[in-house]
């Protein structure tokens, strides 16, 4: 008999040609329920994926659809009938767990989205007029994309779940103009240096963490981060007379005491009396 053709595209656990025939001799037919309970195992199986994948399919773009309607009911409220008109969006307290792509807000300057449940930062890609961005109080453990964003002074990622404190640096380091910056109450705020780092690496932040950054944290920063540059200023300002072999990290080795000649004693002795 010739078996049925398999129809292009179609799922492989539906062929019958590949499904394992079942002889008629006795040593088969022993194992023949072994080797249906196999084949509605793996069947099973296939199916629970599709299914799962369809629904957690499903569940991103009604994620993607609510999002969508905040947007647009934003629009309405503010009254923006152009995308080009837009410059700010309020989006806090949505309970959005995904974002869609923002690009076609060209103009856009100030971005409300905390207080939702955001993980990640990938809907900002071409919005490089943005100038506040509010993060805080996200689920957000990467910030990757945030570069892309030169334009950006106020930026307030306190309350999320950033961890790595170097990724971040990285992620940060391209925008010239940010002067604003909230990073508290993230895991990586428990790094034992964390506000003298991100001063360091950060230099143009005039504000972290609500808090004015100071002449003394950055003279204390250049101690710590920068010793090299700090054993130059200071061998210029005492003419060369400081050890170049100076290392904040290295113990502190104090010279030995040197003794005062017996001519010097009795002498000084003697002008104490007088």
């Amino acid at each position: 008999m010739v078996g049925a053709a398999r129809l292009p595209g179609a799922p492989m656990a539906w062929d019958l040609n590949r499904l394992p025939r079942i002889s008629l001799h006795s040593t088969s037919l022993v194992r023949a329920p072994e080797v249906a309970l196999e084949i509605s195992r793996r069947t099973l199986l296939l199916l629970t994926a599709n299914v799962s994948v369809f629904l957690l399919n499903g569940m991103w773009l009604d994620r993607l659809i609510i999002c969508y309607q905040a947007v647009e009911d934003q629009l309405k409220i503010c009254g923006f009938k152009r995308d080009a008109d837009v410059f700010e969006l309020f989006l806090s307290q949505k309970d959005l767990t995904e974002v869609i792509d923002l690009s076609r807000f060209k103009k856009l300057k100030y971005l409300w989205l905390q207080h939702n449940k955001l993980q990640g930062i990938t809907f900002l890609t071409r919005n490089y007029c943005l100038v506040e961005l509010y993060l805080n109080n996200n689920a957000i453990f990467d910030i990757g994309g945030l570069h892309s964003l030169p334009s950006l002074y106020l930026l307030l990622l306190h309350h999320n779940e950033l961890t790595n404190i170097d990724a971040t640096v990285r992620e940060l380091k391209g925008m010239p103009n940010l002067k604003i910056l909230t990073l508290h109450q993230n895991p990586l705020c428990q790094y034992k240096l964390y506000r003298l780092y991100i001063i360091c690496h950060l230099p143009e932040v005039e504000f972290l963490d609500r808090k004015q950054v100071t002449e003394d944290e950055r003279r204390a920063m250049i101690t710590i981060f920068h010793h090299e540059r700090t054993r130059i200023i200071q061998s210029i300002a005492f003419r060369g007379r400081v050890d170049a072999s100076w290392n904040p990290r290295a113990p502190f080795k104090q010279k030995p005491a040197q003794r005062v000649p017996p001519e010097l004693c009795s002498m000084t002795q003697k002008m104490l009396c007088w």
